[in-house]
């Protein structure tokens, strides 16, 4: 029997189940479909850059590969006659889009005689599987992981030997779509921070076990330090399942007890991600629309001045500006310092976060439309668990407490390298001569705050209470 395994978020051999159900069954046709049809979410450049080398060694991996681009509703069909497929397989995706995309799909091959089964390949538990006691949806992270712990969770499996059909002359060369940048191309810094593909997700996820986890649990806000997986682009592209994250970590804590807790707090992060898909799931409207839906009647600015600003990291505020900075150049930028710029888009600018959130899906490497959504919301405190609307960052004071010796800093703002500790996260509190002195002049080398601090809280909070005004009613 020949079959059809369509990859999409599952870039990899090892614990691929709709690849492994596929070749127990005979010769596979191996096809990625980049979906351009009108109603499908085109990914970001950062997400393109990364996209066309975990292709790229993806078909070496399986020696072969279809690539097509278009609509998939129209290519699968068509590839099972040309290929006299009798089945085709593919692991579930959970945005809105693809679930309506992919029941079509089923609906016109079944109809064609095809055999057709979906698996889960990209969660370790799936969005309807997790329920509260009234069977309904969990809107808080806590209990939400408390009853996931509670399930049964499936070991990884090996990859399968997979028998490649021949396929002469179908598809397009994964030159032909485009996906790097070339002129300008902004992504050169990327190959020195990254190893697209499944190689590269499994000696990622090696190195940080082995050199990153050990005092994970208080040292993953550090952003000058490697306490951090920096798996999250090769969870998105399903180049590593969650269930070999899990099972590597818990094996790491059975060989050293003294890892546990950072175990526990690492895994717990990967159970952000798995809300993060429940609620997208349950509450579709997610990366669109307020969860909560009083804060329709919060007072967005449209200054597009400081949206640029913004974006190429010049508000004055350097653990902002070093973040913006590592995002344009890496495609990455550290979690704690993502809450910091999102903060302070949001409560500082007070710019709508659907714009930060466009921002990011176009810059990261890892952009994710349920990692975003939730996570926007939940700075912005619309969101389903969100951080209290009052919760402000003070981006001095995050600087001091999570970049204390000023490495990261130092890293990304270079034109303020000389200053001392004491003035690093607040040059424009520096005096004259200590600005001399470090060689900085604020509105030449480095910009002034484009906001003040204390009334971008002020303007923020009473924002806020507009929304306290306004009906609560949280998505239903």
């Amino acid at each position: 029997m020949k079959s059809i395994v369509w990859f999409r978020q599952d870039l990899r051999l090892a614990d691929n189940p709709a690849l492994a159900h596929a070749a127990s069954k005979g010769a596979v046709v191996p096809v990625y479909i980049l979906d351009e049809s009108a109603d499908a979410r085109a990914i970001g450049g950062a997400s393109r850059w990364w996209l066309h080398h975990s292709l790229a060694a993806l078909a070496k991996s399986l020696g072969g590969l279809v690539i097509l681009r278009g609509d998939p509703r129209d290519h699968l069909p068509k590839l099972a006659r040309e290929t006299q497929a009798q089945g085709v397989y593919w692991n579930r995706c959970y945005e809105p889009y693809a679930i309506a995309r992919d029941t079509q799909i089923k609906r016109r091959l079944t109809r064609d005689g095809i055999d057709v089964a979906s698996f889960n390949g990209g969660l370790l538990f799936e969005p309807w599987t997790v329920q509260t006691k009234d069977g309904g949806p969990y809107k808080v992270y806590s209990p939400f992981w408390r009853a996931c712990l509670q399930l049964p969770l499936e070991a990884p499996q090996p990859a399968p030997r997979v028998e490649v059909a021949k396929t002469d002359g179908l598809g397009v060369a994964l030159e032909e779509l485009a996906l790097l940048p070339v002129k300008p191309n902004w992504a050169k810094g990327f190959a020195r921070e990254w190893t697209p593909g499944e190689a590269g997700a499994r000696n990622r996820l090696e190195a940080f076990l082995d050199d990153g986890l050990n005092g994970y649990a208080e040292l993953r806000n550090r952003p000058d330090l490697p306490h951090t997986s920096r798996l999250s682009a090769h969870l998105h592209f399903g180049e590593i399942s969650p269930r070999q994250i899990w099972a590597a970590a818990m094996a790491r804590a059975e060989a050293d007890k003294a890892s546990r807790k950072d175990v526990e707090k690492f895994l717990a992060e990967l159970g952000w991600r798995e809300f993060s898909y429940h609620l997208l799931y349950h509450f579709p409207e997610l990366p669109e629309r307020n969860w909560r839906r009083e804060f329709d009647a919060y007072p967005w600015t449209a200054d597009t001045k400081y949206l640029a600003a913004w974006q190429r990291g010049r508000t004055g505020y350097p653990i902002v500006d070093a973040g913006m900075r590592e995002l344009w150049a890496t495609g990455y930028m550290h979690n704690r310092v993502r809450m910091i710029v999102a903060s302070f888009l949001i409560k500082h600018l007070r710019i709508d976060w659907r714009r930060g959130g466009a921002w990011f899906w176009d810059t990261l490497v890892d952009a994710d439309v349920a990692n975003n959504a939730a996570s926007w919301q939940w700075v912005a405190g619309s969101g389903a668990d969100a951080a209290p609307y009052f919760r402000i960052f003070n981006p001095m004071q995050q600087g001091r407490k999570f970049d204390p010796d000023g490495v990261y800093v130092r890293r990304w703002c270079p034109e303020l390298a000389r200053l001392p500790d004491a003035h690093l996260h607040a040059p424009f509190e520096a005096s004259q001569d200590a600005l001399r002195e470090a060689g900085v002049a604020l509105g030449v080398d480095y910009p002034k705050p484009i906001v003040d601090h204390t009334e971008a809280r002020k303007a923020a909070l009473a924002g806020y209470d507009k929304v306290k005004a306004a009906p609560a009613e949280a998505d239903a």
